[in-house]
């Protein structure tokens, strides 16, 4: 699904360059990017949860807000 996202994301911005969008394009454009970015949100949000920093002792500890 994400892929297809970023494939209308940049189709839109290709017809924005050169000829222009409608109201509703410019609409689902906005919509399409705040999908998008919640979805790298919560990508790196998941990432970050299973992050562990090691220290000199070889302690794992998780990372903290």
């Amino acid at each position: 699904m994400i892929q297809d996202t970023i494939k209308r994301i940049n189709e839109l911005a290709r017809k924005a360059k050169t000829e222009g969008l409608t109201p509703e394009e410019i609409n689902e454009r906005d919509a399409l990017r705040k999908i998008y970015i919640e979805s790298v949100r919560q990508n790196l949000t998941a990432q970050l949860d299973n992050t562990y920093i090691v220290d000199e002792k070889g302690n794992k500890r998780k990372l903290k807000e």
